[in-house]
């Protein structure tokens, strides 16, 4: 395949979806969003099998990317709905830390524009070491900052997907087209009606030849005798053959 095929495509695909659950990863460690975590860690491992599969030609690695990729889409579609509250589901729950800890994005407070504020709790009985932290200035929401990178997920997965089945297709059609059997026997298709006695005696006499022409010194260098011999094993070669 040349560079502009669909192979090359989906290496660049799969490159660009690495890159960006990196990229994710990072920013939910810092947020300790616990679930994302697990999710873009699967990611990346099927994502670098696909990768693996589309260079070395391994049509079963590209499948399990593509079923991976559905699963991806339909998790990331949750996350838009779980940052958007729909379907009653609540941004400010502790779903996406397994109920471990209160943290929320990390965005929320350090998206664009953004400024942290830390009032101190002191006058209340009880919250003394406690302050009340507060974010003002947004540019920007951080619940659209997740919506944005789920959706730019979801795309690439969807074309990733695309792709996918488009060179599984194209590796599949060109194992079936290459004739193995053809492919490696040193005899046409033409000599399987005939006898597999005469097809062993033709392959000795091959064999026997090439060694004639790489080693003619070493068939011949013992004397007129044994040279006789070998003239006798050629007729005899020669008289199966036909």
């Amino acid at each position: 395949m040349g560079c502009c095929t669909g192979r090359c495509t989906l290496i660049f695909l799969c490159t660009l979806q690495l890159l960006a659950a990196l990229e994710r990863q990072v920013f939910d460690f810092l947020g300790y969003q616990w679930a994302p975590i697990l999710a873009n860690f699967l990611h990346i491992i099927i994502v670098i099998l696909g990768l693996f599969g589309t260079i070395q030609y391994r049509p079963r690695y590209i499948v399990v990317y593509a079923i991976w990729t559905a699963v991806w889409v339909t998790w990331n579609i949750f996350i838009i709905c779980f940052y958007l509250e729909v379907g009653g589901l609540s941004k400010d729950s502790e779903l996406l830390t397994f109920n471990i800890s209160r943290h929320q994005s990390w965005w929320s407070e350090n998206g664009p524009g953004c400024v942290r504020k830390e009032a101190s709790m002191s006058g209340i009985k009880g919250l003394d070491n406690h302050s009340y932290i507060s974010v003002i200035g947004c540019a920007l929401e951080y619940r659209y900052i997740e919506v944005m990178h789920s959706s730019f997920q979801i795309l690439i997965a969807l074309v990733g997907f695309v792709y996918a089945c488009y060179v599984v297709s194209v590796f599949t059609e060109e194992e079936d087209s290459f004739d193995f059997i053809g492919g490696f026997d040193p005899f046409p298709l033409y000599h399987v009606n005939e006898k597999p006695t005469n097809l062993l005696f033709k392959q000795t006499y091959l064999v026997f030849s090439s060694l004639q022409v790489i080693f003619p010194n070493r068939l011949f260098r013992h004397g007129r005798n044994e040279q006789i011999d070998t003239r006798r094993v050629e007729a005899v070669l020669s008289q199966l053959q036909n």
